[in-house]
């Protein structure tokens, strides 16, 4: 939000599942200010419509939203609601969700139902880049401090875990690389967290030119900010987790992918990997087995650029690049009583 300039107001909240009896009455106690909080920002703001996305921060929001008559959308961006949404769903006018197979949640689709289909929102700088890929590829390898053709005609194999990035998608892509890199560059986002391990690595099998080829195709950064929007359009495989994001933007850009599901996360990103896998743009690998699996699948991908090319197809028919103006139609509708 500061990135962007946006103004922000935090809310007092805390977390009520899964915590000790101690921490629940803490939490109790901060979502009741979180109350206080939200119906003195409503007081000031005004609002006609309230949207919110999930998780245990939004309550007191819809709280003080029902308190006030404000009429609140939900958006649902995982194919599987969490339990803080069907809470709030029930207080909703609407539901937004992404796809129409997580309708039923919600008792079907509206008028019947709560839910509205209307797509993962993504930026519309994404779907510009997506729209050139070579544009995208060289504003990329210029990003990254190549030059222009560095990045040459091999496929793009883009690694990532999120900010903090993913443990175990490390270990393994760095098992990999002697594989990949003949095949592709990778341009892999380590992740703050586990920078320090990378540089480990760098210095017993980058080093000294050990392997000529795996370092000038094997690109490494802790972390991407807008650059990402340039990688997600230039990359022709992605190795991620299977969080929300992938719903939207691996679709808007036809981008297949190797999805790497969470274990134990609050939310089931099974769910939203089998959504891409059935269709036909994704493959599915389990994490606990990822250092042996993720070589072979991911090689033969790179081999195979028809399947490559039925993958991003599949990819962008399940692709709504108008996602952003749904749900802003909807909560327009919402907020004049169409809806």
């Amino acid at each position: 939000m500061e990135r962007a300039d946006i103004a922000y107001q935090g809310i007092r909240t805390g977390k009520m599942r899964g915590v000790n009896p101690l921490r629940m009455a803490r939490s109790a106690g901060l979502m009741t200010a979180g109350v206080r909080d939200s119906l003195a920002a409503i007081e000031r703001f005004g609002p006609d419509v309230c949207l919110v996305t999930g998780g245990y921060v939004c309550a007191p929001v819809v709280a003080a939203c029902r308190r006030k008559r404000v009429p609140v959308v939900v958006y649902l961006p995982d194919m599987k609601p969490g339990w803080s949404i069907q809470l709030m769903s029930r207080f909703a006018r609407r539901v937004a969700v992404s796809f129409p197979a997580a309708a039923p949640y919600f008792g079907g689709q509206a008028p019947r139902g709560k839910a509205v289909v209307t797509g993962y929102p993504v930026r519309q700088e994404l779907v510009e880049a997506a729209a050139n890929k070579q544009a995208s590829r060289q504003a990329l390898a210029t990003a990254l401090g190549l030059d222009p053709q560095g990045l040459d005609d091999r496929p793009l194999a883009l690694i990532w875990g999120g900010s903090q990035g993913a443990r175990s998608i490390n270990r393994a892509a760095w098992a990999s690389l002697q594989e990949l890199t003949p095949l592709a560059h990778v341009l892999h986002i380590v992740g703050t967290r586990d920078w320090p391990l990378y540089e480990e690595f760098a210095a017993t099998q980058l080093s000294a030119g050990q392997d000529e080829e795996m370092g000038q195709r094997y690109h490494p950064v802790a972390y991407l900010h807008e650059e990402m929007v340039q990688a997600l359009a230039a990359a022709d495989l992605s190795i991620a987790r299977a969080g929300a994001s992938t719903l939207g933007e691996f679709t808007v850009t036809g981008l297949p992918s190797i999805l790497v599901p969470l274990p134990f996360s609050g939310v089931n990103q099974r769910q939203n990997a089998r959504q891409l896998a059935e269709h036909g743009a994704a493959v599915v690998l389990e994490d606990e087995t990822l250092e042996k699996t993720l070589a072979p699948t991911a090689t033969a991908l790179l081999k195979d650029s028809a399947q490559l090319a039925a993958m991003a197809q599949a990819a962008r028919e399940l692709a709504q690049p108008q996602a952003a103006a749904n749900i802003a139609h909807l909560l327009a509708d919402v907020a004049t009583g169409s809806a």
